[in-house]
């Protein structure tokens, strides 16, 4: 299954091997090294945030508040170099779900996120971590992010952006969108596809819908 992880580490060096290691489990893994950077991204709703506490804004107990406001069944991992015992008790606290003091292994920390994962997901499939290059598709909310900045669909623009991120590459012809957003029962012309397809071009700049003409759409995995 392919998580969402954010990962809040202001050291270049050791957010870039951290980065590696959770990629290489097949997540989809985005990193900031602010505390004010990953703020503005709660918002998107990961699966799982993994912050360290010593950060060079806002250390990570005002970022986990912020983060279980929004969301309190969020899981969060905390990471620090300082105080083990006193950090821990904190965080416990404010609701993270698991420690790891610093010096620790990468290879701990995947395992700590793997079995946190499977306890709070399990094995059901994860509706809000529908990823297409930069945006972020939460189909429980329907809402979608491109980074910081929400793009505002209309409710058939967002069925119709479904549709295509969740079968990239299957070729769809008009009449098939249209019984999917319409309806069977709609009656009229079956261009207000091509002019439903245009909206959301417009509007989700980086979606990569193929034209095929005389049929209908298909799409392709973003760039």
């Amino acid at each position: 299954m392919s998580y969402s992880i954010y990962l809040v580490e202001d050291e270049m060096n050791l957010n870039q091997i951290l980065s590696t290691y959770l990629q290489n489990e097949g997540w989809h893994v985005k990193s900031f090294h602010t505390g004010l950077d990953a703020k503005n991204s709660i918002k998107d709703q990961p699966n799982l945030w993994i912050l360290d506490i010593m950060l060079p804004d806002i250390d990570g107990y005002e970022l986990i508040k912020a983060i279980k406001e929004h969301d309190e069944q969020t899981p969060v991992i905390f990471i620090s170099a300082r105080d083990e015992d006193l950090d821990r008790i904190i965080g416990l606290e404010l609701g993270s779900d698991d420690y790891l003091a610093k010096p620790f292994l990468p290879k701990e920390l995947v395992i700590r996120a793997k079995k946190l994962l499977t306890r709070v997901y399990g094995k059901q499939t994860v509706h809000n971590a529908i990823h297409y290059g930069n945006y972020v598709i939460n189909e429980e909310k329907r809402t979608v992010h491109k980074e910081n900045e929400e793009v505002v669909l209309s409710s058939k623009e967002f069925d119709l952006l479904l549709l295509f991120v969740k079968n990239i590459g299957q070729a769809f012809s008009r009449e098939q969108v249209l019984d999917y957003i319409w309806g069977s029962d709609y009656f009229g012309s079956d261009r207000v596809v091509d002019d439903l397809v245009r909206r959301v071009r417009k509007k989700v700049t980086e979606l990569r819908v193929e034209t095929l003409y005389g049929f209908g759409y298909r799409t392709v995995e973003a760039t």
